[in-house]
């Protein structure tokens, strides 16, 4: 836990929620390993903040899947199997495909033209194979959709499982035939959306994430791991 430092606080948010939020970056961007302990301590006076929000922290990391609680042991970074990470793909290529359908409903000519900025963006970062702004554009134009959708309850559960597989996000996007496939994903999910064409939208959304998943398969069979 060497990479953590003092959190600079934000005077609009509660204390519990910056350390919440910084927590969860760490363990999304790999700096909290999977199977690292949480020492409530440690991490106290690495971030300078008492032990209650971080305590607090820990408790919701736990109720999105990150942290794992075991009996007399305490807090770990939750570990995630190759059938962890497919089932909650499998859930997330339904939810993604009523999102886009709801988006080809609902979407406002101002988010149909944000989208479609987005996707752009997210080629051009393609051609100039830069991994950090995929990342970025491609969560981005995901947002954008569920945005678009305007169902709450819809993009809580959807940022849920993101956040549980982004780390396996960042090796399928890194994959340049992949990134390559993504940019023509795009397009024919916001091409559906913008023609209102509620089944096509859902029917490319969901195929969007089905690649991913065997994505995934395929290369823990080839590896025989994650």
């Amino acid at each position: 836990m060497d990479n953590l430092t003092k959190l600079n606080l934000d005077e609009y948010k509660p204390l519990r929620d910056v350390v919440f939020e910084n927590l969860r970056e760490a363990i999304l961007e790999g700096q909290l390993k999977p199977g690292q302990r949480l020492m409530e301590v440690q991490l106290a006076e690495q971030l300078g903040v008492s032990r209650t929000p971080v305590r607090e922290a820990i408790r919701k990391l736990e109720l999105e899947g990150l942290v794992v609680m075991l009996p007399r042991k305490g807090a770990y970074v939750a570990n995630m199997s190759l059938k962890d990470v497919i089932d909650a793909l499998e859930v997330r290529a339904s939810l993604e495909g009523l999102s886009a359908s709801l988006a080809a409903e609902r979407i406002s000519d101002i988010d149909l033209k944000k989208l479609k900025r987005i996707a752009e963006e997210f080629k051009e970062s393609t051609m100039n194979a830069d991994i950090e702004t995929l990342l970025k554009k491609d969560v981005e134009f995901h947002e954008c959709i569920f945005e678009a959708a305007n169902n709450n309850k819809l993009r809580q559960v959807i940022n849920s499982l993101w956040e549980q597989v982004y780390r396996f996000r960042v090796t399928y996007i890194s994959d340049y035939d992949s990134s390559l496939s993504i940019v023509e994903e795009h397009k024919n999910i916001l091409d559906a959306i913008e023609k209102g064409d509620c089944e096509l939208a859902k029917k490319y959304a969901t195929e969007h994430i089905e690649k991913a998943e065997q994505f995934m398969i395929d290369k823990a069979v080839g590896n025989k791991e994650l």
